[in-house]
């Protein structure tokens, strides 16, 4: 297993049980999966995992709130200042490079919100949906001030995320009809298209 480098112990353990988790929760769902299995996978003590993160529960929640976090990284910080096609051209390549490095991390999300997400609805329902509001709100003044296009702020961030999170969770289908897995050069050439196309729709050209 290769676990990436981290600054201390701790850090490295919950490293390697996170990524067996991913692994071990995507191939067999949340019902079909024990502590021992990812333990197994992990090559550690099952009692390191409880240590760290107290249940299957626990460690299935904190994966998928790694999820988010990583995929929302770069509309951390955006403010009304900001150029918004600079912004989303960066949140079109960041998860077009986490649906290609972490396609099992997108394919366990879809499949919690599939089921109705009860292990995340208070997340969702709670701190995620105020982080999502907070830049809807930057979007209206992008909007107000002629940088953006005018429509439903929750329409771009829902059009992002589906367009580019498609490219994880149907990856079967789409190296089937291409007849070969995506290579290097048609991930980049991918992550063009979708960037120019989505902004090249949503930022007017500045005269």
């Amino acid at each position: 297993m290769s676990v990436p480098p981290a600054s201390s112990p701790r850090e490295q353990a919950e490293s390697r049980i996170l990524e067996a988790a991913e692994c071990v929760f995507a191939c067999h769902g949340y019902r079909g999966s024990t502590l021992k299995q990812i333990a197994e996978v992990a090559e550690l003590p099952k009692a390191n995992l409880l240590y760290y993160f107290g249940s299957k529960e626990k460690l299935y929640v904190h994966l998928l709130e790694q999820t988010l976090t990583r995929w929302n990284a770069s509309l951390e910080d955006i403010s009304p200042d900001d150029e918004p096609r600079e912004v989303l051209e960066a949140l079109v390549r960041v998860k077009l490079k986490l649906a290609r490095q972490a396609p099992q991390a997108s394919r366990l999300f879809a499949a919690e919100v599939i089921s109705g997400a009860p292990f995340l609805r208070d997340y969702l329902s709670g701190d995620l949906r105020d982080w999502v509001q907070a830049r809807c709100d930057v979007m209206k003044a992008w909007m107000a001030a002629g940088k953006l296009r005018e429509a439903e702020p929750m329409w771009v961030i829902y059009l992002i995320w589906s367009t580019t999170q498609h490219y994880a969770d149907f990856a079967a289908q789409i190296d089937q009809l291409g007849g070969a897995p995506q290579s290097d050069e048609d991930w980049e050439q991918l992550a063009d298209f979708v960037a120019s196309t989505l902004c090249d729709g949503l930022c007017p050209r500045q005269s």
